[in-house]
């Protein structure tokens, strides 16, 4: 299933649908070019569940930042990875991701680089963005065939 947003600002707005669907332990994984909108998706959802948040960055630098959230399904904390400079794939027991995994929500950037620590039950999430203009992006969800997303694809093809 693909959805065309046409901005930054519906980028994230799209990512906000998502809010009362998640729930502790539950992992998105967003693939993508650099400048496809895996930040900008991150920060529409993590901004949902917390309006209070003024700045949510991408945390590149020190691969994890957590953020006080509340839902529909849960209370607790979004735990927002960025893979991007892991060097090695065991450093993610380092930054705590055995935990997120069990008592947080988790949005993974790159995920491809701690791949073999990557639940099965996940949804991933393809941004590319436009050749022309890149604030157009094409969002792509590959896993529709699993039974926990079920619900919210159905939610977000009617939205």
């Amino acid at each position: 299933m693909k959805f065309l947003l046409n901005s930054a600002e519906e980028t994230a707005n799209f990512a906000a649908k998502f809010r009362d669907f998640l729930s502790v332990g539950d992992v998105i994984c967003l693939h993508g070019d650099l400048g496809a909108g895996k930040t900008t998706f991150s920060q529409g959802l993590i901004k949902s569940f917390n309006p209070e948040i003024t700045e949510v960055v991408s945390p590149t630098f020190n691969l994890v930042q957590i953020y006080d959230a509340k839902g529909k399904n849960f209370t607790g904390e979004i735990w927002h990875f960025d893979f991007y400079r892991l060097e090695n794939p065991e450093e993610v027991y380092e930054i705590g991701l055995e935990e997120a995994l069990t008592s947080a929500v988790s949005l993974m950037e790159w995920p491809e680089k701690a791949a073999y620590f990557i639940p099965d039950n996940c949804l991933h999430l393809y941004l590319s963005s436009d050749e022309f203009n890149p604030n157009i992006r094409t969002l792509e969800i590959k896993d529709e065939g699993k039974e926990r997303w079920r619900e919210l694809i159905t939610f977000l093809a009617k939205s």
